[in-house]
This record gives structure tokens, C-alpha cells and sequence, in this order.
């Protein structure tokens, strides 16, 4: 049987057949050569388009169909297929590690291809291995799932601590403008204690000079009232 390999596809494929002109016909049987008569070849086929649909393509009208391939794997189907997957990994720049769609894409192939041989001499294992990629998808999609939203809340975090930085930014102006405020007003009350000092001073001075005064005139009266005393009484006792 004459197979292909679409370049799009690391799974090995029949020839494409057409199915219908129009396009809305009932899909035919697996390609135009007669039915195998070995019921468990046929029955491996029928395990293995269910595992692997057929692709289908319309062209100029025509609803074209491609089977994957019923062909057994040798030895060196499978080398070829890991020197394809290494080439095509090389080829598309797939990154060795980390979240790669690429790379995630080609293995996903390489994996349908070997089950698609597997399938070929055990439908069972086949089933079993389907059931394990399956498995490893659902596992995949929940770390997928859970990364996603790590990142969304990291971003969350992020533009929290961003409104957070921004308001702790305004509320450091606000202060800085307050402690401003706050520093000329104590330069003013500082020149007003100043002043209040020096006025008393003043007053102080001038208080005491006031007094001082005040002492010495009534020094001189006391001294002037003495002095008249002793007059009177040498008046009244003169010697």
C-alpha cells in the first residue's frame, strides 16, 4: 500500500481518497481497494481510526479523506521517527525546557504515531497507552491551569503593591508638605519666643531702672526727712 507522511504530522497517513464531490456525501469506507478478510487486522483498523480519527480536506469542492496508516513499524520507522522529531524540534526552534507550545505539539505527535504502531499489533495496549497520554494531557492542562493562575495572581499582587507603592508615594508628599508646614511654623513661633524674650528683657531692664529710681528718691526723702528732724531737735536742745 502506498502511504504518506504530511509534513504537518509526525503520524504516518494513508494516501488521501476521495469521499464526495460535493462534499455533503456519507463518508466511504476505509480507501477503494477490497476489505481485508483477516477480522482481526480489520478490527486492530477499526480500534486504531478511533484512537486516531482520518483527516479530512476539501479541495476544489472535493471532501477528500486520509486514514492513518495500518502499516506495521520496523526498527527503522522508529529511528526515523526520532531523527524527525530531533529535526523538527531543531527546525521550529523549540525551547529545551519551560512551557513550549512547539515542543508540546511535536511530542504530542511522536506520541500518536506510537500508539498508532502499537495499536497495529495490540488494539488493547494501544487503548491502554491513549488512556496514559490522555492522562498525562489532563495532567499537563492542570499544571497549565494552575500556572496560569499563578501568573494572574501575580499580577494581582503586582498591581496591588503598584497602587500600594502609588498611594504610600502620595501620602509621603502629603507629609513631607505637612512637615514643611510644620518647620516654618515653628521658625515663627521660634522668632516669636525670640522676641517675647527680648521685650521682656526690655521690660525687665526698664523695670528695674524704674525701680532703682524709686529706691533712690525715697533714700533722698528719708535722708531729707533725717536731716529735718535733726534740725528740729537742735532747735527745740540747743547746746
Amino acid at each position: 500500500m502506498n502511504t504518506s507522511q504530511p509534513n504537518s504530522s509526525l503520524v504516518k497517513y494513508d494516501t488521501k481518497i476521495i469521499v464526495s464531490t460535493s462534499g455533503k456525501g456519507k463518508k466511504a469506507g476505509r480507501g477503494v481497494s477490497t476489505p481485508s478478510t483477516d477480522d482481526s487486522t480489520s478490527k486492530n483498523e477499526d480500534y486504531l481510526n478511533s484512537l486516531l480519527p482520518p483527516k479530512e480536506t476539501m479541495e476544489d469542492g472535493q471532501l477528500w479523506v486520509q486514514y492513518v496508516s495500518p502499516s506495521p513499524a520496523t526498527k527503522m520507522d522508529v529511528i526515523r521517527l526520532q531523527d524527525e522529531l530531533d529535526k523538527r524540534l531543531m527546525q521550529r526552534q523549540a525551547r529545551e525546557s519551560g512551557i513550549c507550545p512547539i515542543r508540546e505539539e511535536l511530542y504530542s505527535q511522536a506520541f500518536d504515531e506510537l500508539i498508532r504502531q502499537i495499536t497495529i499489533n495490540c488494539a488493547e495496549r494501544g487503548f491502554l497507552l491513549a488512556r496514559v497520554k490522555e492522562e498525562i494531557k489532563m495532567t499537563i492542562q492542570a499544571y497549565q491551569t494552575l500556572f496560569e493562575s499563578s501568573i494572574a495572581f501575580g499580577m494581582r499582587k503586582s498591581l496591588q503593591s503598584e497602587q500600594r507603592t502609588a498611594e504610600m508615594h502620595i501620602k509621603i508628599e502629603k507629609l513631607e508638605e505637612e512637615n514643611y508646614k510644620l518647620e516654618i511654623e515653628i521658625e515663627h513661633l521660634s522668632s516669636d519666643i525670640l522676641d517675647l524674650l527680648e521685650k521682656e528683657k526690655e521690660a525687665k531692664a526698664k523695670g528695674e531702672e524704674i525701680h532703682q529710681g524709686q529706691c533712690e528718691e525715697f533714700v533722698n526723702r528719708n535722708q531729707e526727712i533725717l536731716n529735718q528732724m535733726k534740725q528740729v531737735l537742735e532747735d527745740l536742745h540747743p547746746r
